[in-house]
């Protein structure tokens, strides 16, 4: 069955101008209606690192979860992230985003590979003790602007080491939009067979142009976990390129329709959610689509 992850956070994430708290409930709460899988919708991190989301907490006060199919994501980055995301138990999922880079783990974490590896052992547990699932996104999983080393081989150790660790979840990032047709195969072919019982994701960043290539490769390869957010908002900027952003959700559900796959999801309450997307979340910014 097709899972379709809406990150609602990545595309918040990186915006200067502050969302207001009711504009991010009111938003949250019309997603909750499509019938996504999951909502990636907000993270426990520092709010001096990301301000955008510094009212998480505040947001989950304002959800309606009666619906109950919809399941909650947060990100965090650390131990006390952790902690402080397990405190709500409308929260069934914490991310964390592991960089196969050396520079970016830096960068993004303030911690080296081995360290991050650390964190997650700590958070996995966090996990285990409060009835949560832990979310691993293997960050700059299909190559590095830095210069790191990367090839499948890399990805195959991280992938060994974490599905070791029982860490059952675990999203290739394609964080500055790289990926290619020909890469997407060759890491789905290689990793998702010799795990059965892990469930492999992708979240790609991608130019209008491409979208399409990274879906159709990485399905056809085994991968039934897709991340997205609704008119491709968001994204990495350090891809450097104005027209990279997250894949468009609605592309997602685009390319699985034509595909026959049953999605189960509120068309209304989608095209609702678009409107708000554009006219009241994200106003100031244009569509990639």
């Amino acid at each position: 069955m097709i899972k379709i992850v809406e990150c609602p956070r990545d595309a918040m994430q990186g915006l200067h101008e502050f969302i207001p708290t009711a504009t991010k409930t009111k938003y949250i709460n019309q997603l909750l209606k499509v019938g996504f899988d999951t909502l990636d919708f907000g993270s426990f991190v520092s709010p001096k690192a990301i301000p955008q989301l510094r009212d998480t907490a505040e947001v989950i006060s304002g959800l309606d979860l009666s619906a109950g199919k919809t399941k909650l994501l947060a990100i965090v980055a650390n131990q006390r992230g952790a902690e402080d995301a397990s405190l709500f138990e409308e929260i069934g999922y914490l991310g964390y985003p592991f960089s196969i880079s050396e520079t970016f783990q830096l960068r993004n974490t303030n911690a080296t590979i081995l360290e991050s590896l650390s964190r997650v052992e700590t958070i996995q547990n966090i996990c285990q003790k409060n009835n949560k699932k832990m979310v691993v996104y293997i960050s700059m999983g299909f190559g590095n602007p830095y210069g790191d080393e990367w090839n499948v081989d890399v990805v195959q150790k991280w992938v060994d080491i974490l599905a070791g660790i029982d860490i059952k979840i675990l999203s290739l990032s394609d964080t500055i939009g790289v990926a290619d047709a020909k890469t997407i195969s060759y890491l789905f072919s290689n990793l998702i067979p010799p795990y059965p019982d892990v469930e492999f994701g992708a979240h790609f960043h991608t130019t209008p142009n491409s979208w399409h290539e990274k879906v159709d490769a990485a399905y056809k390869n085994g991968c039934l976990r897709f991340d997205g957010a609704l008119k491709g908002y968001g994204g990495c900027p350090m891809a450097k390129d104005d027209l990279t952003g997250n894949m468009p959700t609605e592309n997602l559900i685009y390319y699985f329709k034509t595909i026959n796959e049953q999605l189960n999801l509120n068309e209304i309450a989608l095209q609702q959610a678009l409107n708000m997307a554009v006219d009241e979340v994200f106003p100031h910014l244009t569509s990639l689509k």
